[in-house]
């Protein structure tokens, strides 16, 4: 699935408009980039290559809190600077027209929504690509 598409289906579940329609292109810059359809981390679906990604980069109190099912913690644009590979955040940047500072505050604000809506139930499915597991939680 193209990034623009992934961008659309993550826009959606945010809440779809303005201000969601730019954090879904940003986030599916973002997962595009870390191997989205083209078979990346856990058989396609980067979020889980992601999350194990924010755990070694010293963020696993946050990203359990997301995926969890309380209260999300947040987390910093520098934080997501730090925790993503060298070069991605340059591109995910330029694909979503942005700088990259912006793109790590965008994403710091908008991660742990998103990862709390696409687990639910308290934990990353298994089962499904992330498209798939995109379309099942906008229903």
């Amino acid at each position: 699935m193209a990034g623009n598409d992934l961008g659309s289906l993550l826009g959606g579940l945010l809440g779809g408009g303005g201000q969601g329609g730019s954090s879904g292109n940003i986030l599916g810059a973002l997962l595009g980039a870390l191997g989205g359809g083209s078979g990346g981390t856990n058989g396609g679906n980067p979020l889980g290559g992601l999350l194990e990604m924010l755990t070694k980069s010293g963020l696993a109190e946050q990203k359990d809190s997301w995926v969890g099912t309380g209260e999300n913690k947040s987390v910093t644009g520098a934080q997501i600077q730090q925790a993503l590979p060298d070069g991605t955040l340059q591109k995910v940047a330029e694909q979503a027209g942005v700088t990259p500072e912006q793109a790590a505050s965008d994403l710091a604000r908008t991660l742990p929504r998103a990862v709390d809506k696409l687990t639910p139930e308290g934990h990353v499915p298994q089962a499904a690509s992330l498209e798939e597991l995109v379309r099942q939680q906008s229903l």
